[in-house]
């Protein structure tokens, strides 16, 4: 008899060890975004140069006059002063928002093995490029329409946050 508890006792620990739906979702929507954000952080890196060159020659050349006025907003001097400050630290930025996505990505694993620290390296991860942003970026860079981009961090952070109980190890 106590054969058979210790039998349904490692049955259901077994069955413990199954990944929530939420948080299921939550780690495989974060392994493909980081894939795809890593292709438009190198696609970024090379094209700062010619993003910047473009924007300043669209205006100073009084195109964007011409332009209807949704797109004339993303074709603002302030907007060419944060493609020039992107453009000189490139490097820096691509360091460290590489690093940013791989703890994202690590971090998304390791809550798939429901183990706490996940949280803490995708935490990091996801607040790294906001702090690399706002150090070589400046924080006028968050201003705007720009903000809008600040709403999908925010709202996987609650949704990670929410999870966390499912985190054992």
């Amino acid at each position: 008899m106590s054969q058979e508890t210790t039998s349904k006792d490692s049955f259901d620990e077994f069955t413990d060890q199954k990944l929530p739906s939420s948080l299921n979702v939550l780690t495989i929507l974060t392994i493909i975004a980081c894939s795809i954000f890593m292709l438009f952080e190198i696609y970024g890196f090379a094209t700062a140069k010619s993003s910047y060159e473009k924007t300043k020659e669209v205006i100073e050349s009084g195109k964007v006059n011409e332009m209807p006025e949704m797109a004339r907003k993303f074709l603002t001097p302030e907007v060419l002063a944060i493609q020039k400050k992107k453009m000189e630290n490139k490097l820096p930025i691509l360091i460290l928002d590489v690093v940013a996505l791989a703890l994202c990505f690590y971090g998304a694993l390791e809550m798939r093995k429901r183990k706490k620290q996940g949280f803490t390296f995708w935490l990091i991860g996801e607040l790294l490029p906001l702090a690399t942003t706002a150090i070589f970026l400046g924080m006028s860079s968050f201003s705007g329409f720009a903000s809008l981009f600040l709403l999908i961090p925010v709202i996987f952070i609650i949704l990670y946050s929410v999870n966390r109980k499912h985190l054992v190890y």
